[in-house]
């Protein structure tokens, strides 16, 4: 256990301010600190946003990591890249990200652990390396972190919104009024419903940027460009417009011969956060998914 603290230099939320003091912890992990007692603002529990003035103290407990817990498993999936601080991966569609109260194996955490010699521990012992995630039913590119300095970076470019860029594309019931657009609202958990999320006042800031590809019958295929990264974030702006995403029994219904929401990531492009340098990739649609589109186009 590290143990330490500091007196403040500069103003603003307490989050920011320790980040500029310890930049070896993200965000997340800092804002877990705070909510958990481990960072104290004058010796008193506090929540992240509190504002801290110059000559403010700060105190820090930082746990030593604890030893993974998650059995190394082989599972499919395909690694698209890897180098000394990366990896990039094509998830397959029902492969759930990391270990949870409803899968305790079989994620791609486990295949992780198999393929792939050392992951960043800065997301805790059950999500090494994950800076990003994908729905359980949601196929495509993700990008894990194999140390703490390339999580750190990478997180940082999502949060700043400039280079780390995501690209999907979905297929959705009926036609969009107009060919492209953007997509604005607040995104929170449902209160009826915790497994979900919904358009909210109250919730997060969610922004998705959309061009229609191609019409198909009462479908519409369709680009999308993440802005932010809130949960389920297109399934919900797709509800929202009254566009379901096909297969999307959660925020839309079933379809049948499908096992989950046509949505696919498609295209990653990012900053490496070693040595700066543009990185993109891209990954065509899985099977199943461009059989269902041949299938709806040969009876037009």
């Amino acid at each position: 256990m590290t143990c330490g603290n500091f007196i403040s230099t500069v103003e603003g939320r307490l989050d920011r301010v320790v980040q500029e003091k310890l930049p070896e912890l993200s965000r997340s992990h800092i804002k877990t600190l705070i909510e958990d007692g481990k960072i104290l603002f004058k010796g008193k529990k506090v929540k992240a946003g509190q504002q801290v003035q110059i000559g403010d103290e700060i105190e820090y407990q930082i746990d030593e990591p604890k030893d993974l817990e998650v059995e190394a498993q082989e599972v499919d999936f395909d690694i698209v890249y890897e180098d000394d601080d990366i990896v990039v991966i094509n998830k397959p569609q029902g492969l759930v990200v990391h270990p949870c109260q409803s899968t305790k194996d079989g994620t791609l955490v486990n295949g992780l652990l198999f393929k792939v010699k050392n992951l960043s521990g800065i997301n805790g012992v059950l999500r090494p390396g994950i800076v990003h995630r994908l729905d359980k039913n949601t196929s495509g590119l993700m990008i894990v972190a194999k140390n703490d300095y390339a999580h750190n970076a990478l997180a940082k470019e999502i949060s700043e919104k400039v280079n780390f860029k995501r690209c999907y594309i979905a297929l959705c019931e009926g036609h969009f009024k107009n060919q492209e657009g953007r997509i604005e609202s607040y995104i929170a958990r449902d209160k009826k419903d915790r497994k979900k999320m919904a358009v909210s006042d109250s919730g997060r800031y969610a922004i998705t940027n959309y061009r229609v590809k191609e019409s198909i019958g009462k479908y519409d295929l369709v680009e999308f460009l993440l802005e932010t990264g809130r949960t389920h974030q297109i399934r919900v702006h797709c509800k929202m417009l009254n566009h379901p995403i096909v297969g999307d029994d959660v925020y839309g219904h079933g379809e049948k011969g499908l096992n989950g929401q046509l949505l696919h990531s498609y295209k990653l492009e990012f900053l490496h956060p070693r040595n700066n340098k543009v990185m993109s990739f891209e990954v065509p649609l899985p099977n199943y998914f461009e059989d269902f589109l041949n299938k709806k186009r040969t009876t037009l």
